[in-house]
């Protein structure tokens, strides 16, 4: 399986989107509850489809993420699914909060 990251965005590989995922209206994979900077797509046909069960990235030729804090992420043709690394505070024994971009 491959994998993508950039910065707490996780970008896996993954055969096919699961039946039922709606095109949103945007390319935003997510965007930061601190500093409001956003994870964007961009490329040739690129999309981002969601579920309930997540969010996938479609790029039919491949694709670049942007964020203004992180190097590009180059991606090749493939379909992504979009996760976000949780901190896990060791000390405290909790993990700290992430949430997907509310539409």
């Amino acid at each position: 399986m491959k994998w993508y990251q950039q910065g707490d965005v996780l970008l896996k590989l993954v055969d096919k989107v699961p039946d039922g995922a709606t095109r949103l209206d945007h390319l935003i994979l997510t965007q930061g509850e601190v500093t409001g900077h956003a994870h964007v797509a961009h490329g040739e046909g690129v999309a981002i489809l969601e579920v309930e069960s997540g969010r996938y990235l479609c790029a039919p030729v491949g694709g670049t993420v942007l964020h203004p804090e992180h190097r590009p992420v180059l991606l090749p043709p493939g379909i992504y699914r979009v996760e976000r690394v949780v901190e896990w505070d060791h000390f405290g024994q909790r993990n700290g909060q992430v949430h997907l971009l509310a539409d």
